[in-house]
């Protein structure tokens, strides 16, 4: 039986009809012709033609087979994705098949034992409780195992709480595969710009992360079997995470490989401007915890998992860290934390996620360039950069060779953007772009509106009951939905309904969104 559990789940693969790929070495002419078979901390693994396993650094290949490797990887990764969600719907519970838990090995071989010794004997009455001991044993552990990868879901109002004190500079949403991130990208909690020594001439310009194009954060995380390094060679475009007030957080490299914060490209909050006038930070925005509270995080990673600052969850000291720059925490998920030096907030991917070939974390939000990027200019500091009083434009302010220059710029509601270089010599130069774009208010917390929405009993049995006394918000009811902990939509409708049925649904803890168009009111369920 033990053999069978472990043998049963095992596969071979034939490679008679493989068609072997030409790999191309930097520092071997011949190259070598073989198959993908896996990378693991940036070695590559190849099944060469005689099918012997060799190894190779990622980066002895060519920049078109490396390229190709990433490729493969990602594909591989996709296949295992949709592999575990396919098993998931069937089962409802995810089983590993890595056997950690060495104490129910340990139950196997004892029951094993007995087995022979009492088959041995001809005591063969006790050979029927002895198997059953094994059997609970196995069943056990593939539980624990379903019930380990099961805390990886995250409860959406638990990752909204961290984003509430930034609102509505941020408008949150999800459904069951992810929490959704909608703002500008622009911080209102402290200034931008002030502070850089080496500066691309890029300046920040509010960009529509909204609809289609908002952040996305996994609600299901996985952990991967070998995390990928945040490197100049991995996830070099795109950001790797979003920070609580809606500004997207980079790789701490820049596209070309340095270091922005040690080479004087981010400003007094670690932030810059990108080449489509998009600002962002590169390093963990620490300062965020002025406006929230230590137990809460200040970013949450594009694999899904959420960054804290010098405090854990629970309040107390941050413990010491794992080679990725996190730990599990007390209630057994992973977590990342920030620091002030490298490698500031993830040092590798932990968790599962795609990387596109352009080096970027997918899915996620884009910017949008309004004018062409611009070069660097050495020896210029920026000591300001100030909104004008209307709101739709900044005045940024710099030193260069004694002087000091200035860019005034601003745009219309029809995406004129108009920007006027003071050097001291004006010069207006007129760019068509996209237009402004307006957040939804949102209120995705239940807390002062509890009052507002009544339901009834809670705890229930069968039949919910949603009284809303106000008579206008009841007809401004544009959707009604029913959560699980885990994110999945159990139930709705997009208009107002007085009674939702539930006797199908197994008991636990739910949640009730009701959403108007400016806000979304969430109340807690229990089913029992």
């Amino acid at each position: 039986m033990l053999l069978c559990s472990w043998f049963m789940h095992a596969h071979t693969i034939s490679y008679e009809h493989e068609v072997l790929h030409h790999f191309t070495l930097i520092n071997d002419k011949e190259g070598i012709d073989g198959s993908f078979y896996m990378m693991k901390q940036e070695n590559v693994y190849i099944e060469d033609a005689n099918e012997k396993i060799v190894k190779y650094p990622l980066s002895s290949f060519s920049k078109q087979d490396q390229a190709y490797v990433l490729k493969k990887q990602a594909w591989v990764k996709k296949i295992n994705n949709e592999q575990f969600k396919k098993f998931n719907l069937q089962s409802k519970a995810s089983f590993s098949l890595d056997f950690s838990g060495w104490i129910v090995g340990v139950l196997f071989a004892i029951c094993a034992l007995i087995l022979i010794y009492y088959t041995e004997r001809k005591k063969l009455k006790y050979i029927l409780p002895m198997v059953s001991v094994g059997l609970l044993a196995g069943i056990y552990s593939f539980a624990e195992k379903a019930n380990e990868m099961e805390t990886t879901a995250t409860n959406p109002l638990t990752i909204d709480s961290a984003f509430a004190p930034f609102k509505p500079n941020v408008y949150t949403r999800w459904d069951a595969t992810y929490f959704y991130v909608e703002s500008k990208g622009i911080p209102t909690t402290h200034y931008m710009m002030k502070g850089i020594t080496n500066w691309q001439q890029q300046v920040p310009i509010p960009q529509c992360y909204i609809g289609n194009n908002a952040w996305s954060v996994p609600l299901h995380p996985l952990m991967a079997v070998t995390p990928v390094p945040v490197s100049p060679a991995h996830f070099s475009r795109g950001a790797i995470a979003i920070a609580v007030n809606g500004v997207p957080i980079f790789n701490p490299y820049t596209n070309t490989g340095v270091d922005a914060f040690l080479d004087g490209q981010l400003d007094d909050f670690g932030g810059h401007c990108g080449r489509a006038d998009d600002y962002h930070y590169h390093i963990a925005p620490l300062s965020l915890y002025g406006y929230t509270t230590t137990n809460l995080p200040i970013a949450y990673a594009l694999d899904g998992f959420a960054v804290y600052g010098s405090r854990e969850p629970e309040g107390g000291a941050m413990t010491a860290l794992d080679a990725n720059h996190g730990h599990i925490g007390a209630n057994g998920v992973y977590h990342y934390h920030g620091t002030a030096t490298s490698p500031y907030m993830i040092a590798n991917m932990v968790g599962q996620v795609n990387e596109d070939a352009t080096f970027q974390i997918i899915p996620q939000a884009a910017a949008s360039p309004i004018r062409p990027a611009q070069s660097p200019l050495p020896g210029a500091v920026i000591t300001n950069c100030r909104p004008n009083s209307t709101g739709n434009g900044y005045t940024l302010t710099y030193t260069l060779g004694g002087r000091t220059d200035s860019i005034v710029y601003q745009w219309n509601a029809s995406g004129l953007y108009t920007f006027n270089l003071y050097t001291p010599v004006l010069t207006t130069n007129n760019y068509t772009g996209f237009k402004p774009c307006d957040l939804t208010s949102s209120v995705n917390t239940s807390g002062n509106l509890d009052n507002t929405v009544f339901v009834f009993p809670n705890p229930t049995k069968e039949v919910l009951n949603i009284r809303i006394p106000d008579a206008i918000l009841e007809r401004e009811i544009q959707g009604i939905s029913l959560y699980s902990v885990n994110g999945e939509q159990l139930h709705h409708a997009n208009q107002f309904e007085p009674m939702i049925d539930v006797k199908g649904i197994i008991a636990g803890t739910y949640f009730l969104e009701l959403k108007t168009k400016n806000q979304s009111i969430v109340k807690k369920i229990l089913i029992h």
